[in-house]
């Protein structure tokens, strides 16, 4: 049985006290220092903090699947949210995360003045557009309502999306930071920002939205049969990579996760289970 606990998204500043997990260490050796001054020690857990799809649900595969014959023990933190999983991380109430991309990682750090750093790719979800009211892309007219998320790098790359498929028009040069007062032309749509985790909930009130592929995943929609336009997978720097509080990385049992995360077993779970709607990323080491 998987022993799985399903954190929701409290607030930000009540994380110690609602997730109440001991600070877990991590460095280059069992006798040498974490990067909060403590001892690591390596025969604890590796804990790890995730989304529940597709990273809680690969990471249990590892856990499952492939960690005991490499010594490592991991335990797996599912939380709902995109705040949580690093607040926990530089508080040291978890090992590390796997949720996000780099864009959305340096974004957070420069805001909350964190410490997280990436350890390796993993994985790249495509964002989608989706709809229940019109069949093709062609088919979304002016005056109907597109949703997107309103967190400041998925709301530019959910822009970019639609620009590239000129259902918008935005500035020149303003690039995956780009804000809906960046557009030049709406071509008669409107727009609804919502919190990434919410906005597949409201495909029955918008008449289109651009939803993160974890997001959809868990909506039980499937990436690559159901969304009316996809993100291109070559040269996408959005690919969701395992992560550490700065200094940790040499944590032996992050280095062992990390291999672990890159090998071909698990690039072919992936591939097999998700069938086009998540991507490996080969276990590339993650841009810092």
């Amino acid at each position: 049985m998987r022993k799985n606990i399903k954190l929701t998204a409290f607030a930000a500043a009540s994380a110690a006290l609602a997730l109440g997990l001991t600070a877990c260490g991590s460095s280059s050796d069992p006798s040498s220092t974490k990067a909060d001054g403590g001892k690591a020690d390596a025969s604890k857990p590796l804990v790890i903090a995730a989304s529940p799809s597709p990273h809680a649900d690969i990471l249990n595969f590892v856990k499952d699947k492939l960690a005991a014959k490499e010594g490592l023990k991991l335990e797996v933190k599912e939380f709902t949210d995109y705040v949580l999983p690093n607040t926990a991380t530089e508080q040291g109430q978890v090992d590390g995360n796997y949720f996000q991309h780099k864009p959305y990682l340096d974004d957070f750090n420069k805001k909350n003045g964190t410490h997280i750093v990436p350890v390796v790719n993993v994985h790249l979800e495509p964002l989608g557009l989706y709809s229940k009211k019109v069949k093709a892309i062609g088919d979304i007219k002016p005056g109907q309502t597109v949703a997107v998320p309103n967190d400041t790098t998925n709301e530019g790359r959910a822009l970019q999306l639609l620009a590239a498929n000129n259902l918008i028009t935005l500035k020149e040069g303003v690039g995956t930071s780009a804000k809906l007062s960046d557009i030049t032309d709406k071509k008669g749509l409107e727009f609804k920002e919502l919190e990434a985790a919410t906005v597949p909930r409201a495909l029955n009130d918008v008449d289109a939205a651009v939803i993160n592929g974890n997001y959809a995943i868990e909506a039980d929609l499937k990436p690559a049969e159901d969304a009316l336009v996809l993100e291109k997978s070559e040269g996408n720097p959005y690919a969701n990579f395992l992560a550490v509080k700065a200094g940790n990385e040499k944590d032996p049992r992050i280095e062992k996760l990390a291999k672990l995360l890159g090998s071909d077993e698990v690039k072919k779970f992936i591939e097999e289970k998700y069938q086009g709607s998540v991507v490996p990323a080969a276990g590339a080491p993650a841009a810092s």
